[in-house]
């Protein structure tokens, strides 16, 4: 079943002159970029920065517009009215700063609260029992949700950021490099819980600049370059027959990396 599809995605931005503030040129992020995402699957979307790939993040869940082409949710434009509302709350992006998705004045409890208030239950009862089963699940203490966003480290707020999209029961997880700002085995947790999500049925985007990260994980992968698709193909594919030099060069690339991933996990 397909749940979530991109068809001919198509988004450029304004450059900007130093001296003039404006300009009439435009640099394409993404260009005529499609996709198509089946239940329980892990699809790794890869590239250097500047490749088109976070953006492609914000069009699937709807944070930004592209200039032209259609994101579909099983089968339905997400321009549907009808459809919409089950659209929102069933794709649910994780950033790449977790303390950007968190409100510092709310603890998370609070955070999680109104979010659940506002599209589950306005049961308080419910509603923490829901937060405390959630924030267990990747793997912090029921007591963390008592704090506010700045007393956690940097890994355990990207574990928040995972609660705080999986607080909904989401179909589909979109991740924007949430371990790029976490030291090795930091990250190596981080990814086994991605991991676990994934075994246990959700689908999953992947966003990372690093072929390493999503070998571990994904079982589909797009390969992007200054908002084009270099190649596409299963995990297998790419990584035993990519056919394009700068895939060649990004696996190369990786394999320090996935060394390093693979001792500390």
């Amino acid at each position: 079943m397909l749940l979530l599809q991109a068809d001919n995605i198509t988004k450029r931005f304004k450059l900007f002159d130093t001296f003039l503030k404006s300009s009439k040129e435009y640099v394409y992020a993404l260009n005529n970029i499609s996709l198509s995402l089946k239940k329980g699957v892990c699809l790794g979307i890869v590239g250097e920065s500047g490749s088109g790939k976070t953006t492609l993040a914000r069009i699937l869940a709807d944070i930004i517009k592209p200039d032209s082409g259609e994101v579909r949710y099983k089968g339905v434009g997400i321009s549907d009215k009808k459809i919409y509302r089950e659209y929102r709350r069933n794709v649910q992006m994780v950033f790449q700063d977790p303390y950007s998705s968190l409100n510092p004045r709310l603890t998370i409890h609070s955070s999680f609260s109104d979010i659940l208030k506002e599209q589950i239950t306005k049961n308080k009862t419910k509603i923490s029992e829901i937060i405390n089963h959630t924030i267990k699940k990747v793997g912090l203490e029921e007591e963390h949700v008592h704090r506010y966003p700045h007393q956690f480290s940097g890994g355990q707020r990207q574990r928040i950021s995972i609660a705080r999209a999986l607080i909904l029961d989401p179909e589909i997880i979109i991740a924007d490099e949430p371990i790029s700002a976490l030291d090795v085995s930091l990250a190596a947790q981080i990814l086994n819980l991605l991991k676990i999500l994934k075994n246990e049925g959700k689908t999953i985007v992947l966003i990372a600049h690093d072929l390493a990260v999503v070998k571990f994980i994904c079982d589909e992968i797009m390969v992007l370059k200054k908002g084009d698709l270099v190649e596409q193909g299963t995990n297998f594919e790419i990584f035993n027959n990519p056919k394009s030099q700068y895939t060649k060069n990004l696996i190369n690339a990786s394999l320090m990396k996935e060394e390093r991933l693979a001792i500390s996990s």
